[in-house]
Protein backbone atom coordinates (compact mmCIF):
# COMPACT_ATOMS: atom_id res chain seq x y z
CA UNK A 1 0.00 0.00 0.00
CA UNK A 2 1.58 3.68 -0.91
CA UNK A 3 2.61 5.51 2.42
CA UNK A 4 0.18 7.51 3.85
CA UNK A 5 2.60 10.51 3.94
CA UNK A 6 3.83 10.16 0.91
CA UNK A 7 0.14 10.88 -0.02
CA UNK A 8 -0.15 13.42 2.07
CA UNK A 9 3.00 14.75 0.69
CA UNK A 10 1.71 14.71 -2.85
CA UNK A 11 -1.51 16.20 -1.98
CA UNK A 12 -0.18 19.22 -0.16
CA UNK A 13 2.40 19.61 -2.96
CA UNK A 14 -0.55 19.61 -5.59
CA UNK A 15 -2.17 21.84 -3.29
CA UNK A 16 0.84 24.66 -3.46
CA UNK A 17 1.15 24.16 -7.41
CA UNK A 18 -2.61 24.92 -7.79
CA UNK A 19 -2.43 27.90 -5.44
CA UNK A 20 0.47 29.03 -6.50
CA UNK A 21 -0.93 28.94 -10.49
CA UNK A 22 -4.15 30.65 -9.20
CA UNK A 23 -2.45 33.60 -7.36
CA UNK A 24 -0.72 33.95 -10.61
CA UNK A 25 -4.00 34.52 -12.82
CA UNK A 26 -5.46 36.94 -10.35
CA UNK A 27 -2.22 38.74 -10.20
CA UNK A 28 -1.85 39.32 -13.78
CA UNK A 29 -5.68 39.69 -14.32
CA UNK A 30 -4.89 42.65 -11.57
CA UNK A 31 -1.92 43.65 -13.81
CA UNK A 32 -4.74 43.97 -16.64
CA UNK A 33 -7.19 45.72 -15.09
CA UNK A 34 -4.20 48.49 -13.67
CA UNK A 35 -3.37 48.86 -17.47
CA UNK A 36 -6.88 49.23 -18.32
CA UNK A 37 -7.03 51.65 -15.94
CA UNK A 38 -4.42 53.51 -16.91
CA UNK A 39 -5.11 53.75 -20.46
CA UNK A 40 -8.54 54.65 -19.64
CA UNK A 41 -7.56 58.14 -17.48
CA UNK A 42 -5.04 59.00 -20.33
CA UNK A 43 -7.66 59.12 -22.56
CA UNK A 44 -9.76 60.88 -20.60
CA UNK A 45 -7.24 63.41 -19.25
CA UNK A 46 -6.03 63.52 -23.57
CA UNK A 47 -9.95 64.32 -24.46
CA UNK A 48 -9.95 66.87 -21.78
CA UNK A 49 -6.88 68.96 -23.20
CA UNK A 50 -7.69 68.05 -27.10
CA UNK A 51 -9.63 69.01 -29.36
CA UNK A 52 -11.75 66.19 -30.29
CA UNK A 53 -12.22 66.99 -34.05
CA UNK A 54 -8.61 67.71 -34.91
CA UNK A 55 -6.55 65.92 -32.00
CA UNK A 56 -5.07 69.61 -31.49
CA UNK A 57 -4.42 70.69 -28.38
CA UNK A 58 -7.95 73.11 -27.01
CA UNK A 59 -8.17 76.31 -25.64
CA UNK A 60 -7.58 75.51 -22.16
CA UNK A 61 -4.48 73.28 -23.05
CA UNK A 62 -3.16 75.91 -25.26
CA UNK A 63 -3.05 79.00 -22.82
CA UNK A 64 -1.57 76.18 -20.04
CA UNK A 65 1.19 75.01 -21.76
CA UNK A 66 1.87 78.13 -23.88
CA UNK A 67 2.71 79.72 -20.65
CA UNK A 68 4.99 76.73 -19.70
CA UNK A 69 6.75 77.62 -22.68
CA UNK A 70 7.61 80.88 -22.25
CA UNK A 71 8.44 80.66 -18.67
CA UNK A 72 11.17 77.94 -20.03
CA UNK A 73 11.97 80.32 -22.84
CA UNK A 74 14.70 82.13 -20.59
CA UNK A 75 14.36 85.35 -22.44
CA UNK A 76 13.88 84.18 -25.86
CA UNK A 77 11.51 85.95 -28.61
CA UNK A 78 8.28 83.39 -29.39
CA UNK A 79 5.57 84.73 -31.99
CA UNK A 80 2.07 84.27 -30.75
CA UNK A 81 -0.44 83.43 -33.70
CA UNK A 82 -3.81 83.59 -33.82
CA UNK A 83 -6.16 82.50 -37.19
CA UNK A 84 -9.68 81.86 -38.44
CA UNK A 85 -11.27 81.28 -41.59
CA UNK A 86 -12.71 83.48 -44.22
CA UNK A 87 -16.31 83.10 -44.78
CA UNK A 88 -16.16 79.19 -43.33
CA UNK A 89 -20.14 79.61 -43.02
CA UNK A 90 -19.69 79.55 -46.90
CA UNK A 91 -18.50 75.58 -46.92
CA UNK A 92 -20.90 74.57 -44.05
CA UNK A 93 -23.70 76.08 -45.87
CA UNK A 94 -23.26 74.75 -49.36
CA UNK A 95 -21.51 71.12 -48.71
CA UNK A 96 -22.88 70.08 -45.18
CA UNK A 97 -21.29 70.00 -41.75
CA UNK A 98 -18.86 66.94 -43.09
CA UNK A 99 -17.36 68.66 -45.20
CA UNK A 100 -16.73 72.03 -42.95
CA UNK A 101 -15.10 69.36 -40.48
CA UNK A 102 -12.90 68.02 -42.92
CA UNK A 103 -11.80 71.41 -44.20
CA UNK A 104 -11.00 72.18 -40.40
CA UNK A 105 -9.02 69.04 -40.06
CA UNK A 106 -6.99 70.07 -43.30
CA UNK A 107 -6.48 73.56 -41.46
CA UNK A 108 -5.42 71.84 -38.69
CA UNK A 109 -3.23 69.41 -40.54
CA UNK A 110 -1.47 72.18 -42.40
CA UNK A 111 -0.68 74.67 -39.15
CA UNK A 112 0.65 71.85 -37.06
CA UNK A 113 3.10 70.74 -40.55
CA UNK A 114 4.23 74.69 -40.96
CA UNK A 115 4.79 75.00 -37.20
CA UNK A 116 6.37 71.81 -37.28
CA UNK A 117 7.68 71.23 -33.32
CA UNK A 118 5.78 74.49 -31.72
CA UNK A 119 2.53 74.67 -30.18
CA UNK A 120 -0.73 75.04 -32.24
CA UNK A 121 -4.12 74.56 -30.83
CA UNK A 122 -7.74 74.93 -31.84
CA UNK A 123 -9.52 77.80 -29.90
CA UNK A 124 -13.03 77.09 -31.25
CA UNK A 125 -14.58 76.75 -34.61
CA UNK A 126 -12.35 77.83 -37.44
CA UNK A 127 -10.22 79.65 -34.63
CA UNK A 128 -6.49 78.47 -34.14
CA UNK A 129 -3.51 79.60 -32.55
CA UNK A 130 0.01 79.11 -32.11
CA UNK A 131 2.89 80.14 -30.23
CA UNK A 132 6.25 79.35 -32.74
CA UNK A 133 9.66 79.91 -31.57
CA UNK A 134 11.56 82.54 -33.98
CA UNK A 135 15.08 83.65 -34.55
CA UNK A 136 14.07 87.35 -34.74
CA UNK A 137 10.96 89.82 -34.23
CA UNK A 138 12.09 91.94 -37.29
CA UNK A 139 9.16 93.04 -38.85
CA UNK A 140 10.00 91.76 -42.22
CA UNK A 141 10.68 88.00 -40.83
CA UNK A 142 7.14 88.01 -39.27
CA UNK A 143 5.21 89.59 -42.62
CA UNK A 144 7.19 86.88 -44.29
CA UNK A 145 5.75 84.17 -41.57
CA UNK A 146 2.68 85.46 -42.46
CA UNK A 147 2.78 85.24 -46.24
CA UNK A 148 4.17 81.73 -46.29
CA UNK A 149 1.05 80.33 -43.89
CA UNK A 150 -1.32 82.06 -45.62
CA UNK A 151 -0.56 80.95 -48.86
CA UNK A 152 -0.11 77.07 -47.35
CA UNK A 153 -3.57 77.10 -45.61
CA UNK A 154 -4.60 78.02 -49.27
CA UNK A 155 -3.76 75.29 -50.98
CA UNK A 156 -6.59 73.59 -52.02
CA UNK A 157 -8.24 70.93 -50.18
CA UNK A 158 -9.71 67.54 -51.82
CA UNK A 159 -13.60 66.60 -50.63
CA UNK A 160 -14.26 63.84 -52.27
CA UNK A 161 -14.87 64.66 -56.33
CA UNK A 162 -14.62 68.67 -55.08
CA UNK A 163 -11.75 70.57 -54.57
CA UNK A 164 -12.16 73.37 -51.71
CA UNK A 165 -10.03 76.40 -51.34
CA UNK A 166 -10.17 78.45 -48.19
CA UNK A 167 -8.36 81.49 -46.65
CA UNK A 168 -7.33 82.64 -43.63
CA UNK A 169 -6.58 85.42 -42.25
CA UNK A 170 -3.65 85.66 -39.42
CA UNK A 171 -2.32 87.59 -37.37
CA UNK A 172 1.38 87.59 -35.48
CA UNK A 173 2.85 89.48 -32.35
CA UNK A 174 6.18 89.09 -30.63
CA UNK A 175 5.56 87.74 -27.23
CA UNK A 176 8.77 87.35 -24.30
CA UNK A 177 7.54 86.32 -21.18
CA UNK A 178 4.30 84.22 -19.66
CA UNK A 179 3.04 87.85 -18.55
CA UNK A 180 3.11 89.16 -21.79
CA UNK A 181 1.02 86.25 -23.31
CA UNK A 182 -1.89 87.78 -23.01
CA UNK A 183 -1.29 90.81 -24.61
CA UNK A 184 -0.07 89.61 -27.32
CA UNK A 185 -2.45 87.41 -28.23
CA UNK A 186 -4.58 90.66 -28.19
CA UNK A 187 -2.07 91.81 -30.60
CA UNK A 188 -2.24 89.00 -33.27
CA UNK A 189 -5.91 89.34 -32.70
CA UNK A 190 -6.12 92.65 -33.55
CA UNK A 191 -3.48 92.38 -36.45
CA UNK A 192 -6.16 89.38 -37.57
CA UNK A 193 -9.01 91.22 -37.88
CA UNK A 194 -7.66 93.86 -39.46
CA UNK A 195 -5.69 91.48 -42.47
CA UNK A 196 -9.84 90.23 -42.56
CA UNK A 197 -11.16 93.95 -42.82
CA UNK A 198 -8.33 94.40 -45.50
CA UNK A 199 -9.11 91.47 -47.68
CA UNK A 200 -13.09 92.17 -47.46
CA UNK A 201 -12.32 95.38 -48.66
CA UNK A 202 -10.57 94.21 -52.25
CA UNK A 203 -12.03 91.27 -52.51
CA UNK A 204 -15.65 89.97 -53.47
CA UNK A 205 -16.29 86.78 -51.15
CA UNK A 206 -18.23 84.48 -53.28
CA UNK A 207 -18.43 80.70 -54.16
CA UNK A 208 -17.50 79.39 -57.74
CA UNK A 209 -16.71 75.50 -58.81
CA UNK A 210 -13.78 75.41 -56.74
CA UNK A 211 -15.00 77.49 -53.53
CA UNK A 212 -12.67 80.62 -53.26
CA UNK A 213 -13.04 82.27 -50.67
CA UNK A 214 -11.81 85.65 -49.26
CA UNK A 215 -7.69 86.36 -50.47
CA UNK A 216 -5.78 86.53 -47.60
Amino acid sequence: MPDPMTIASGISAAGAVVSAWQLRRRALRAEAEIELLQAELAAERHAASHDALTGLPNRRAFYRLAAALLTDAAGKPLIAVVLDLDDFKQVNDRFGHAAGDQVLISVAQRLAAFAGDNLVARLGGDEFAGLLASPTVDRRWIEHATRRLCEDLAAPIPLGTRTVRVTASVGLAPVHGPTQLAEALCRADAAMYQAKTVGAARATRQLVDTVHLAEC
